[in-house]
């Protein structure tokens, strides 16, 4: 489960900001202080906005679910009990929403070939082909981005978002789980059957 920010941030005049509290800020938004959900939407917009854009690829489109995920969640914040850290309550209403909005749109799904490269581990041929440092890296790069659109859009929308929340947002086994309501052990076939399908959609590009 990620762990709220613990250090404290030096202001203006040598003073120093308060500790981030969820907690707090949560139980303010309950009782309707709008500061505190002011806050809780800048602590959390860049996490839940990227999320979604990697699972629409459309900016105006992952804005809008954004928007509509903390609306979802500060109308129905009496229900949070706290089971889990409001960050994974609000993921799960993002990804709920972004599924839907995938099966009624079948949108485009782009992943990032920079994250890839930091945090994928396809196999050495994929992770060779776009780490080159040659003339034809941009190149090579392009091509295979479209590939790897083309390969995710294949993938059904919990195994899309398996790798989205996992090789692309690096969140742990154990709060996916959380975000999806499954297991761990779920979380890890599903992951290992969608990193699977997409190795096998690339494989005609990888032998070229």
């Amino acid at each position: 489960m990620l762990e709220s920010p613990s250090t404290v941030s030096p202001a203006k005049g040598g003073e120093t900001m308060p500790e981030w509290n969820e907690q707090d800020h949560v139980s303010r938004a309950r009782s309707g202080d709008m500061e505190a959900c002011d806050a809780l939407v800048r602590q959390y917009q860049e996490r839940i906005y990227a999320t979604i854009y990697h699972m629409t690829s459309n900016h105006e489109d992952a804005a809008d679910l954004a928007q509509e995920t903390f609306i979802k969640a500060f109308r129905k914040i009496q229900n949070f009990k706290g089971d889990s850290a409001f960050f994974t309550w609000l993921y799960r209403i993002a990804v709920n929403n972004t599924i839907n909005f995938l099966r009624s749109k079948r949108r485009r799904v782009i992943l990032s070939i920079n994250q890839m490269d930091e945090e994928w581990d396809s196999g050495e041929e994929l992770l060779g082909l776009v780490s080159k440092d040659t003339p034809q890296r941009d190149i090579d790069r392009h091509e295979l981005q479209g590939f790897l659109n083309a390969a995710m859009q294949k993938l059904s929308p919990n195994h899309r978002l398996v790798v989205t929340l996992h090789d692309v947002q690096g969140l742990p086994h154990e709060q996916i789980g959380e975000i999806m309501d499954c297991n761990t052990n779920t979380v890890r076939t599903r992951l290992h059957y969608a990193r699977k399908q997409l190795q096998a959609h690339l494989s005609d590009y990888l032998k070229q």
